[in-house]
């Protein structure tokens, strides 16, 4: 389980696949960066961390057959391993906020960026980007953000819980195949505001009102509209707003 410290760098996952395409790389090898000065969520939103308090890590898994975990798959497996690593901190109360943010006492403590390469033979190779507020306690202009360290009063040491969401993200990888269903469900159950009216905006900033269900295997988002209709979402499609 190499890992790659670096004081600091624009972006822990662009190192990460760049350093893939120059040299062979193990399989979970990880970079951990302790500022990341221009770090990206989903659909490119900014990350924005205070230097040396948080985790910024980026895991590179290879070579993943998608018989076995397909893409959509393959995005629980990582967000259940986020959750995993939080509840193992003594967190309790965490949900997914879809697509990738992840919640703690109903605020944002964390964000997942995954990466695929497609390969010829059709298996993939991810880099998996994670971001979690640990130590990190004033987040001003930032009011649905929360850190670890507020919740439960702890200080956490970086590396360890770096080192612990590889693990945790290696386990969940392994187990997933012949624990697809009970993972999806789970899943499933920990999305943030489902069965509550919700608000969500569309891509051209129109918004509307909705009640989320699921999460569908192919990842769209089913959304229950107030004229009973069922409409499914894809990524870019809609945001669900806090």
């Amino acid at each position: 389980m190499p890992i790659i410290k670096l004081d600091a760098i624009d972006s822990t996952n662009d190192y990460l696949k760049q350093l893939a395409k120059e040299k062979w790389l193990e399989n979970y090898t990880a970079v951990m960066a302790f500022e990341q000065t221009k770090g990206r969520g989903q659909m490119g939103a900014e990350w924005v961390s205070e230097p040396g308090k948080n985790l910024t890590i980026s895991v590179l898994i290879k070579d993943v057959p998608q018989e076995m975990i397909s893409i959509y798959d393959f995005n629980i497996a990582v967000a259940l391993a986020a959750v995993g690593l939080l509840t193992m901190n003594g967190i309790t109360k965490v949900n997914v906020k879809w697509p990738n943010d992840i919640m703690a006492e109903n605020k944002k403590v964390g964000g997942i960026l995954i990466e695929n390469s497609l390969k010829s033979d059709g298996s993939y190779t991810a880099v998996v980007g994670f971001g979690l507020n640990l130590n990190q306690t004033d987040f001003e202009h930032l009011p649905q953000a929360n850190s670890l360290t507020n919740i439960t009063q702890q200080h956490y040491d970086i590396t360890e819980v770096g080192e612990r969401f590889i693990k945790s993200l290696k386990l969940h990888l392994i187990l997933f195949p012949e624990r697809a269903d009970e993972a999806w469900a789970h899943y499933n159950s920990l999305l943030f505001k489902k069965d509550k009216p919700a608000a969500f905006e569309y891509s051209n900033g129109d918004r509307f009102m909705g009640i989320i269900k699921c999460v569908t295997r192919d990842g769209k988002l089913a959304v229950l509209l107030n004229d009973d209709s069922l409409e499914y979402y894809e990524l870019k499609e809609v945001k669900l707003l806090y």
